[in-house]
This record gives structure tokens, C-alpha cells and sequence, in this order.
């Protein structure tokens, strides 16, 4: 692997505890454009105290983005106002693309043991902040892995391939600023070398410590990864991460709660159709 073509951090960022929904204690990632884009935020919920995430996040609107929730431990709930119910479990994913507005709700399951959840929140390019709401989940058998003794990726969504050609494709395949999404489980003393050439390249560490190009990373840190087109990845003890790539929008950010547009006027019109009732299809 040319040393010249290694994607290096250029910056480490911590996640910090907060709470989000009905009292849901998380660690947040939150900065919306700049370094991140096209991603706006990223959460990462887990207690196996369920005081800590029972309350989880009753009906809410949102306008101009996506999220992507990957369950790891547990599970959740989603119910819409477009008529979509699912459940998810350990492994599996949901994404809801709002486009101009949809209502839903997530709650985690009253019968598990614990819940360790990630949701990421997309920024929507201009043209598709209007577009229809949809919905859809994604089971773990669905997902596509690269394996290599106790190493692995497993691809959500986005095209990933490693230097010595193998390659899979996620199956969310609409992620918006042509978004991938993968979780890296790395073995003791395990190692995987990726071909990354998005403008964005974001990693975040949530189990053990993973080398990323020169740097060690502990977990609870997000690494944001300077231009290149490789990506080596090691651990000495194992870890476990998050792989984000995609394109910058480069657009203006609007943002006010749950709606993400890209102008003031915006906001003040996504507040004036959900207080009148003509927010989302399917309402009155």
C-alpha cells in the first residue's frame, strides 16, 4: 500500500453524553456541515438499564433528511404515519428517507436485555428535500460481508472493496450524498486494507482501540480522514467501528430540531404546514 495514497486523521472528536426523545441517554456526534457532510449527526444509544432508553422516541416529524438506525443489541420499533410498522432486531437496520415529511415514532423493545443502537442522521440535497417520504428495513442475513479470519465488514449500504479486489455492495442502495455505511469488526491482532477514495471519510470507533493509517483511536472517538484513496485499518486487542463515505452536498444548512433545509424561510414554512396539518402526506 503506497504511503501516498494512505488516508491519514486529521481530526479526532469526541462523543459526549445527552439525551434525546423521552429521556433516552446517548453519546452524540453533532455537527451539522462542515467536516461531516453529507452526514449531519450521529448517536450512539446504550444502557442495559432500560430506564436509560424505555421512554424511547414517541411520534416526531421530520423534513429534508435521512437516518439510517443499526441495531447491535436489543431492538426497536417503527411505526409511521405512511402506514409502515416494522421491527428490528440485532444486526438489522431501518432507513427512513422523510424527503418532504413523515411522522414516526421508534421504541425499543420492553422484553430485551439491554439496547446498543446507532442512528445517523443524512443531509438531503436540495432537489430531494421535497421529494416523497419512504421507508424500508433491512435484515442482518441481507447484508454482505468481507471476511478474513476473525476480521470483518459488514456492508449496510455503499460499495466497499478491499485492496486485493473482493468487493460487496450494501443493500441500501439510495443512501443520499451516495452514501456507505459499514461496522468493522477487527480481531486481535486483526487488520483490513480498503480502497476509500470518497471526499468524506469518517470512522468512529465503539469498542476497543483501532489503528487508523499512524493514529490510535480509542472508542468513543470519531476520526475524520484527510484525502487518499486507502484505508489500512489495525488492532492490537480488536475493536469494533463504524465506516461512513460519501459526497459533500457543499449546500447551505438550515436547521431547527427535527426539520434540515437548506434556508430560514424553509424552517419557518416546515413549522407552518405541521401546525396547520398539511405537513405530511396522509394527514388531514
Amino acid at each position: 500500500m503506497s504511503a501516498s495514497q494512505l488516508r491519514q486523521v486529521q481530526q479526532l472528536q469526541p462523543s459526549r453524553p445527552s439525551q434525546d426523545g423521552d429521556g433516552v441517554k446517548i453519546r452524540r456526534i453533532h455537527d451539522f456541515g462542515g467536516g461531516l457532510d453529507p452526514f449531519l449527526m450521529l448517536d450512539e444509544l446504550g444502557s442495559e438499564r432500560p430506564d436509560d432508553y424505555i421512554g424511547g422516541f414517541p411520534p416526531h416529524p421530520h423534513r429534508g433528511m435521512q437516518t439510517l438506525t443499526y441495531v447491535l443489541h436489543g431492538g426497536l420499533t417503527h411505526e409511521d404515519h405512511l402506514g409502515h410498522s416494522s421491527t428490528i432486531r440485532a444486526g438489522d437496520a431501518q432507513w427512513m428517507h422523510t424527503g418532504r415529511g413523515i411522522i414516526h415514532s421508534e421504541m425499543p423493545l420492553t422484553d430485551s436485555q439491554g439496547l446498543h443502537a446507532f442512528q445517523l442522521w443524512i443531509n438531503l440535497a436540495a432537489s430531494e428535500k421535497m421529494s416523497a417520504p419512504t421507508y424500508r428495513d433491512v435484515r442482518a442475513v441481507e447484508m454482505p460481508q468481507l471476511v478474513e479470519g476473525d476480521s470483518r465488514l459488514v456492508a449496510l449500504g455503499g460499495h466497499w472493496r478491499r485492496d486485493d479486489g473482493e468487493a460487496v455492495d450494501g443493500p441500501l442502495d439510495a443512501l443520499a450524498g451516495r452514501g456507505g455505511v459499514a461496522h468493522v469488526h477487527l480481531g486481535a491482532g486483526g487488520d483490513m486494507a480498503l480502497q476509500a477514495d470518497a471526499p468524506t471519510l469518517l470512522v468512529y470507533v465503539f469498542a476497543g482501540e483501532l489503528d487508523i493509517g499512524e493514529t490510535r483511536v480509542p472508542a468513543g472517538q470519531l476520526a475524520r480522514l484527510g484525502s487518499g484513496s486507502r484505508l489500512a485499518l489495525t488492532s492490537a486487542e480488536g475493536a469494533d467501528a463504524l465506516l461512513l463515505t460519501g459526497i459533500p452536498h457543499g449546500e447551505p444548512i438550515a436547521h431547527y430540531g427535527p426539520f434540515v433545509m437548506n434556508h430560514q424561510h424553509e424552517l419557518e414554512q416546515a413549522l407552518r404546514d405541521y401546525r396547520d396539518g398539511h405537513f405530511a402526506e396522509g394527514m388531514a
